[in-house]
């Protein structure tokens, strides 16, 4: 997925824009349009979606966010920040409506489209070093997961890896049959050898 530049600008704005809702109670609202949007958004991403992660963010600085966010963008995974109700909304029509009840707190969404894995590898690679970053629902294909098994998640192998893997497993049976084709050629070989062998010593 190829995100542009407009949409990490507005995406930094709308991190800023929560954290004032934070800090004022909600009276940083959102314009009906703005609302309209994000849910249209979100729900056209997760409908595609390979795997889906929300990740509390509470005390991550802007910084810490942004740099989440760039790798998220290098690995082709979609990150936004949305508040829970819009969340809820953008997801009930589609196979990740299994998280909505578990959307609680600032919330922080990641969906992997082409690699299912490329999500859960940037939640956890990031929060080794940034605690504050703290898993609270995996999914993968619509069916929740435990929060524990996003280590499993991101231990699969990468879609280049699983076809390395696929080739190898393709190429030996490969090799043994061509192997067993050559076999009656080479035993030819072998005996019109010995016999030119046992003439010559005659």
């Amino acid at each position: 997925m190829v995100f542009s530049n407009a949409y990490f600008l507005d995406e930094s704005a709308n991190l800023s824009k929560m954290r004032m809702e934070e800090a004022t109670g909600g009276s940083f609202l959102l314009t009906l349009e703005q609302k309209k949007t994000i849910v249209a958004e979100v729900e056209d991403v997760a409908k595609s979606a390979q795997s889906a992660i929300a990740a509390e963010y509470r005390g991550l600085s802007v910084d810490e966010m942004t740099k989440l966010r760039a790798e998220a963008r290098n690995a082709g995974v979609y990150l936004r920040v949305v508040k829970n109700t819009l969340a809820r909304r953008a997801l009930e029509s589609t196979d990740y409506s299994c998280m909505t009840e578990s959307l609680t707190g600032p919330l922080v969404l990641l969906f992997s489209n082409e690699d299912p894995a490329s999500g859960a590898r940037i939640v956890r690679d990031f929060a080794k070093d940034h605690d504050k970053l703290v898993v609270k629902v995996v999914a993968l294909n619509g069916k929740l997961l435990s929060v524990s098994g996003l280590e499993s998640l991101a231990s699969m192998p990468t879609r280049d890896q699983a076809i390395g893997m696929l080739m190898s497993v393709m190429k030996a049976p490969i090799e043994k049959f061509v192997r067993t084709l050559a076999e009656p050629n080479n035993k030819l070989v072998r005996t019109i050898a010995a016999i030119r062998d046992q003439k010559e010593s005659a």
